[in-house]
């Protein structure tokens, strides 16, 4: 299925007027494919007050929609944009904040992206650890209570191998409520594969949605294979994964044109996996080994926008917050519609189990332990959750779609 180029100034998502189901031909890169993003900046760059008061009175919201609330006008009173995420976040999720933390079982990497730690020509400590040692440091975060836990890695395949992850999940499925996945981007049998031994979950971040930025930052590795990596959370779903978390490494595009073409993307994703469950993060560029200074910094102000404007346009839309970000502004976010967030999240291999940092991916800026992150919910009125069941965590209207 093919769609016909937008005429200037106007922007169309086919997609989103299908019903459910009815994109199992059609990919993302299609759809982006057929996105005029000079036309979507010039929606954004030209809503004024009044269109953005327009949005917020409506119930049910477009992606034009979405555009109008992530431009400089909705900036201007983004408090009030808060006010109706804050509402909408209530409605769908209740005060249910889920709570994971990430193992780190590899720092090395083929790849040579310029903003990150792993970098293959970025000095330091490199450590792959063994499923035993993946266990260990299984069994801390279990005492401290956490059954939802996201395995990560460096793109290094012939370490992190199909069978080394199937033997490592394979172990931590008798323990773990939900086992996700941050690895080096797979093919569809191999997702397969990985869904059958237990994992349930896949995190994978574009980086970044603008292609000429994406090759300068990506000079060398797989990784340097843009449409590969983008039919990742694709690939995932239909081997069965029903927890897929998308974001955009924001600091490495203008904030506007990567939010748009990442709600565009959890937007497809919402729809043709209509029966899983589908977040997005944002992870702010961090200071890390590879000293990499951000192009495009996003300021706290435009990062609470997006999170507001993805709320509305996609009111179930799972909404991911981690260590990245400082505790004060973390505490802040919840009631804007975080429904989950890391917590004493160490980013080294063997992290938890040891206290020398082998070489961290990036800098976590909130060090609190799990006690002291569980305390601050309960102190504003939400619901620490571990586990889906502890607390009905889907929407109130359903599933999610």
């Amino acid at each position: 299925m093919t769609f016909n180029s937008p005429p200037p100034h106007s922007v169309r998502f086919p997609p989103l007027l299908l019903r459910e189901g009815e994109l199992k031909g059609v990919s993302f890169l299609e759809v982006l494919q057929d996105t005029n993003v000079d036309s979507v900046l010039m929606k954004i760059k030209s809503a004024d007050l009044a269109s953005v008061r327009s949005v917020l009175s409506k119930e049910k919201t477009s992606f034009d929609d979405y555009l109008t609330l992530l431009s400089p006008a909705a900036f201007s009173i983004v408090e009030e944009l808060a006010v109706k995420a804050q509402t909408l976040t209530l409605k769908n999720f209740g005060r249910a904040i889920l709570l994971y933390a990430p193992i780190y079982v590899c720092n090395e990497c083929d790849n040579q992206c310029v903003y990150c730690g792993f970098n293959q020509r970025v000095s330091g400590q490199r450590v792959c650890l063994s499923p035993d040692e993946v266990m260990r440091e299984a069994e801390v975060l279990y005492e401290k209570g956490f059954r939802h836990i996201l395995l990560v890695s460096g793109e290094k395949k012939d370490k992190v191998s199909l069978d080394y992850l199937k033997d490592v999940i394979g172990r931590l499925h008798d323990k773990f409520d939900s086992i996700s996945l941050e690895i080096a981007p797979m093919e569809k049998n191999e997702y397969r594969e990985l869904f059958a031994a237990g994992a349930d979950g896949l995190t994978v971040y574009q980086e970044v949605y603008n292609r000429d930025i994406y090759k300068d930052v990506h000079p060398h590795g797989k990784k340097a294979d843009y449409e590969f990596r983008l039919g990742t959370p694709e690939r995932a779903g239909e081997a069965g994964f029903y927890r897929i978390n998308i974001g955009a490494l924001l600091g490495l595009g203008k904030w506007e044109e990567e939010a748009a073409l990442l709600g565009l993307h959890a937007a497809y994703l919402k729809k043709k996996f209509w029966q899983s469950q589908i977040a997005v993060s944002f992870p702010r560029l961090r200071d890390s080994s590879a000293s990499f200074v951000p192009p495009h910094p996003v300021s706290d102000k435009q990062l609470v926008q997006m999170i507001c404007a993805l709320r509305i346009f996609i009111p179930t839309l799972g909404l991911t917050i981690s260590t990245r970000e400082s505790s004060e502004f973390r505490d802040n976010l919840i009631p804007l519609g975080i429904t989950q967030m890391s917590a004493e999240s160490k980013t080294s291999p063997g992290g938890y189990s040891n206290a020398e940092k082998n070489g961290e991916q990036f800098e976590v800026a909130d060090t609190r332990i799990v006690s002291e992150i569980c305390a601050m919910l309960k102190k504003k009125g939400y619901d620490p959750v571990f586990k889906d069941w502890d607390r009905t965590y889907i929407p109130v209207g359903g599933a999610f779609a």
